[in-house]
């Protein structure tokens, strides 16, 4: 089983950016680049190396941590050593969120990259589409793509709401801002997969999700395109994908302190504007 984006919904019903329509709206009272500057105080995106072996097997802790132990996604059995891993992290860019406080791993994701001897098999979505749009070079460029997988953030970090990680601390402000930014933990991941997009030449995302996570991204200015039908995948799933400047400029009207986020307070949008002029020469 190789996961995508949708992998993620396993955890959407403990996840702190879950739908509560029993709350409010969410409140914008702190100025984006302080948002961003508040959130860095406390997480930190570590890329990790291509041969970086120590940390891409903390990834496959935290990946078998997750997807093994908390959610019944992958068999134990099948990762005797505790480390859950598939035949696409071979091909995959890979980033972890620190907790900078703790140093404790509090999630990870993978940018599965294509495949350029056969880029048919690029991507679980390519197994499990048959819309003719990924079959058109020109609407489905999948050597400027990637794959959107193994998303997880560790439940027992969410689940703490940052409690435990002040054991010797009376510091009430210090765990109210804490509070505040550990939601955006997802977000923290979601930069992780745009500055690995643009060390990597890649300008779209495609994955494939279930219709409350799409629903939940849009909250955030994040808006996936639709390709096809519903497909069934380990449950009915929308394959989908986006052009990350197109999806970058949305976030910037619609949500410029999940942008602040995204795109480390503008640096990533140099960059992006920097590769889309020279993919256009």
């Amino acid at each position: 089983m190789t996961g995508s984006l949708h992998d993620v919904g396993l955890m959407v019903e403990n996840s702190p950016l879950r739908a509560r329509p029993s709350r409010p709206a969410p409140r914008h009272d702190i100025a984006p680049q302080a948002g961003r500057e508040l959130y860095r105080q406390y997480f930190d995106t570590v890329i990790v190396g291509e041969n970086d072996h120590e940390l891409r097997d903390e990834v496959f802790r935290l990946r078998y941590q997750v997807y093994c132990v908390e959610n019944p996604f992958e068999d134990p059995a099948a990762n005797p050593d505790g480390m859950e891993r598939d035949a696409y992290d071979a091909r995959a860019a890979h980033c972890l969120l620190l907790h900078k406080r703790s140093r404790a791993w509090a999630g990870a994701v993978r940018l599965i990259l294509p495949n350029a001897e056969d880029t048919t098999r690029s991507f679980a979505l390519q197994e499990v589409c048959s819309d003719p749009m990924i079959s058109d070079p020109e609407r489905f460029p999948v050597l400027q793509m990637a794959e959107i997988s193994r998303f997880c953030i560790s439940k027992d970090f969410r689940k703490r709401q940052g409690d435990w990680l002040y054991p010797q601390s009376n510091e009430a402000e210090d765990r109210e801002d804490e509070r505040r930014v550990i939601p955006n933990m997802t977000l923290g991941l979601i930069e992780g997969l745009v500055q690995m997009s643009l060390d990597h030449g890649i300008i779209y995302w495609c994955a494939v999700m279930e219709r409350p996570l799409l629903r939940l991204l849009a909250r955030l200015g994040i808006h996936f395109q639709d390709i096809g039908p519903l497909v069934d995948y380990h449950g009915r799933r929308q394959p989908c994908f986006l052009h990350l400047g197109t999806m970058l400029t949305q976030v910037r009207d619609e949500r410029p302190d999940v942008w602040e986020i995204l795109t480390d307070g503008g640096r990533h949008w140099n960059r992006l504007e920097c590769e889309l002029a020279a993919q256009s020469k």
